[in-house]
């Protein structure tokens, strides 16, 4: 039988725990929620900015209420580095649109590939990148563009699949490695 004064120390404990974990929950969330390159507009000259939240500041600043945030980079920097960062508050009010691969799925989700018409739906960014099909025929990368630059990419560019991405790609690279065969229609013919 445990003595009040063990008892007391348990409860204690227990509540450290649970406060702890709120913490930790409070800190991985803001950290998760506000990483990676975001596209904004630029208060100042109303033109798109691809910035970078301070995701680490945020999440320490986060279990003391709500995250503080700051900018850890900006397409306009070093040039207007001591702006005001008044485009936080763009981020804040919704910090999953602005971000820029939320933003690329969402246009991606329910197209079909400009080569074989395969419809999208969740992208794999970390092995799978889907790619863009050119005005000019030449299929492209995401790492071709500045973030910036994704309104104008997404008017004129269609979406590739990243088989077709690949294909194509080594398609248009090694052009005397490729053989071009009629496409059949109908059955494959029988192996007997």
């Amino acid at each position: 039988m445990p003595t009040p004064f063990q008892f007391v120390l348990g409860v204690a404990g227990l509540v450290g725990l649970g406060v702890l974990f709120v913490f930790v929950r409070r800190l991985v969330r803001a950290w998760i929620t506000f990483r990676g390159t975001r596209v904004v507009v630029c208060p100042e000259n109303r033109e798109m900015v691809a910035v970078r939240v301070d995701a680490g500041h945020a999440a320490f600043s986060a279990p003391q209420g709500r995250p503080d945030l700051r900018l850890e980079s900006c397409t306009r920097w070093p040039e207007k580095a001591g702006c005001g960062q008044e485009c936080l508050g763009q981020i804040e009010s919704a910090p999953e649109s602005c971000l820029l691969r939320n933003i690329l799925a969402d246009w991606y989700q329910g197209k079909g590939c400009a080569f074989c018409g395969r419809e999208f739906h969740a992208i794999h960014w970390h092995d799978h990148r889907p790619g863009l099909l050119a005005p000019g025929g030449a299929v492209v990368a995401w790492d071709d563009f500045e973030p910036e630059q994704i309104v104008d990419v997404l008017v004129t560019h269609k979406p590739v699949c990243w088989d077709c991405r690949v294909a194509e790609s080594f398609r248009r690279e090694h052009p005397e490695l490729v053989t071009d065969r009629p496409q059949r229609l109908g059955p494959p013919p029988s192996m007997a």
